[in-house]
């Protein structure tokens, strides 16, 4: 029996080793999936031939960096009016919690049959593998990690929020609106208490949206209310209360892609997409290294003198083409180019093509095509780094968005937003984001 025992007790020893050999690579395997999603400069940082920190391109030597720009920001360089100061390339690290909720569930999650269908997701980033060419699916998968991302994390406000209407041409400034907006996510929450979920959730919602305009008159108390649907094939319910007319009323579907009080954004538009993932067909176009408008806000041009707050904080000042252009810097990163189309054919765009940084998934530019696929309008957001702005924002992990530029080139008309962008669930409490509170503070 012993020349027998003695080789089985060795083939097991021999397994043993292996399936604890399998363990630690598939560990590392993941933990570099973590890595390349969240720490992308970590060892090192993008580079273009000829590109300095530091140095402005404008008219005179925009077309050496054509591939590092998107096509419609390089025509308005092109033009003359704007340029771009490039800055360093800095780390914009996510919440510890959010990235460990992605550690958790990574290889839990799946698409579902059709568009808008997701399995598995609890919280974090559902898909942090880097997007493959060959995967039809791809963009949608990319579309879900901007959706379930950390944009304002688990609750934020802007408050106050100014938005500038403006004649492209003669610069002069329209009307002014002064908001608050409010956010709050009710599932996916990883920092702020309670954590995972807020309940009772009756509804089953991920997330609400509440809006409410503070200045001038004719406006004053218009709220807007958004509730959207764990199930992204259910449709979101979104409700206006206008203070003239002291009553609620549900919006219609339609409605989301009106120009927003005059604006030239539609609710669609806000926050880069605001919309159902199941109410677009997404491509993944590829990876690129790009100029984006990302900064730090103190060390930026503030506009001294317009919407200085009692506590001395001020907002990005703006230049440019009609005033049209946030004053800041822009760093070459990682950049994922994504093509929405709308599954309806009667929406008033054709397509968006996005372009979501890698590291944080907000989406800091988008350009859209009218019906006729002509360019029609862009977006730019700017974001700022947590630790480099309020005090209360530092060590948050969120990106903040700190100023934004929606230009219709078709109509040489530009909508520009001027925040205070703060993360303090103080601001945002779950009964904000209801139909009863909107009467309450409307009357």
């Amino acid at each position: 029996m012993k020349p027998t025992t003695k080789p089985t007790i060795l083939s097991q020893c021999l397994a043993a080793g292996l399936a604890a050999g399998m363990f630690a690579t598939q560990v590392q395997a993941s933990e570099d999936v973590i890595q390349n999603s969240f720490f992308p400069y970590e060892n090192e940082v993008p580079s273009h031939e000829g590109l300095n920190v530091g140095m402005t391109i404008d008219q005179s030597n925009v077309a050496q960096f054509k591939d590092v720009i998107d096509p419609a920001f390089y025509t308005f360089i092109e033009n003359g009016w704007t340029s771009i100061t490039v800055g360093d390339t800095t780390s914009f690290g996510l919440n510890e919690g959010y990235v460990n909720a992605t550690r958790d569930s990574l290889g839990k999650v799946s698409l579902g049959d059709q568009v808008g269908e997701i399995n598995g997701w609890q919280a974090g980033r559902p898909f942090p593998e880097e997007p493959d060419e060959s995967d039809p699916r791809a963009g949608e998968k990319l579309a879900w990690n901007y959706k379930y991302g950390y944009n304002w994390g688990d609750s934020a406000a802007i408050y106050p929020f100014y938005w500038k209407y403006r004649d492209m041409d003669s610069g002069k400034v329209e009307r002014t609106i002064k908001f608050n907006f409010h956010f709050l996510n009710f599932k996916g929450r990883v920092n702020q208490e309670p954590v995972p979920e807020i309940t009772p959730n009756p509804s089953d919602l991920f997330r609400a949206i509440y809006v409410q305009a503070l200045d001038p008159a004719d406006v004053r108390n218009t709220q807007l209310l958004i509730h959207r649907a764990s199930d992204d094939l259910k449709r979101d319910n979104s409700w206006l209360y206008l203070g003239f007319q002291r009553r609620v009323r549900r919006l219609a579907t339609g409605q989301v892609t009106d120009a927003f009080l005059g604006s030239d954004l539609m609710i669609e538009d806000f926050e880069g997409y605001n919309g159902r993932i199941s109410d677009m067909n997404w491509t993944y176009k590829g990876t690129r290294q790009m100029l984006m408008p990302f900064y730090n806000h103190n060390d930026m041009k503030l506009d001294t003198e317009t919407h200085q707050d009692d506590d001395g904080y001020e907002v990005v000042a703006f230049g440019g083409q009609g005033g049209c252009f946030p004053e800041i810097t822009w760093q070459l990163r990682k950049v994922y180019e994504v093509e929405a189309v709308p599954v309806d054919e009667s929406h008033p765009l054709q397509k968006r093509v996005h372009y979501m940084d890698a590291q944080t998934f907000t989406i800091p530019r988008t350009v859209s095509y009218d019906r006729k696929g002509s360019l029609w309008k862009t977006f730019t957001i700017g974001q700022a780094h947590p630790d480099h702005h309020l005090p209360k924002n530092k060590g948050t992990g969120v990106s903040i968005d700190d100023a934004f530029s929606m230009i219709d080139v078709q109509a040489s008309h530009c909508t520009t937003g001027q925040f205070k962008g703060q993360v303090d669930p103080e601001l945002s409490k779950p009964q904000m984001f209801n139909v009863q509170h909107m009467r309450a503070t409307g009357s």
